[in-house]
């Protein structure tokens, strides 16, 4: 009998501190707010997956015509470090890798002419980026 007792009492123990633990939180005073953290998942933010982004593009002359052999340089704002990328004879190149939290300069130079510099912000949150650039050759 006594060990049915103990059970029974073990039992409630537990069905209580679930029913606690599972409990909206309620609060006495009208001033007094409480604040509950939510996983990230229910933000649309899944800590799984892979946070680079992606920056793509094709160097163009004024025509909207590819230009092959131009470079591509990518600055890091915050380091100043820079990529360079050759085009192929598409225009196209690709930064794979790029830190979201991070402000990216990029520009092309093509028989000593440059294009225009644009910025892929760290407020713009695609993943992946397309970016044009024109060089005008004449």
């Amino acid at each position: 009998m006594k060990n049915a007792v103990i059970a029974v009492a073990a039992s409630l123990l537990v069905m209580l501190s679930v029913v606690v633990l599972s409990a909206p939180v309620f609060s006495t005073s009208l001033f007094s707010t409480s604040v509950l953290a939510a996983p990230a998942q229910l933000f649309g933010r899944d800590t799984k997956k892979d946070k680079t982004r992606l920056l793509t593009g094709k160097v163009l002359d004024g025509g909207d015509n590819p230009l092959p052999n131009a470079v591509v340089y990518l600055t890091n704002t915050q380091t100043r470090s820079v990529k360079t990328y050759i085009v192929g004879p598409d225009g196209a190149y690709r930064f794979p890798a790029l830190q979201p939290t991070i402000d990216y300069e990029v520009y092309a130079q093509y028989n000593n002419h440059k294009s225009g510099t644009k910025t892929v912000s760290q407020f713009d949150d695609r993943q992946q980026v397309y970016i044009s650039l024109k060089v005008e050759t004449k």
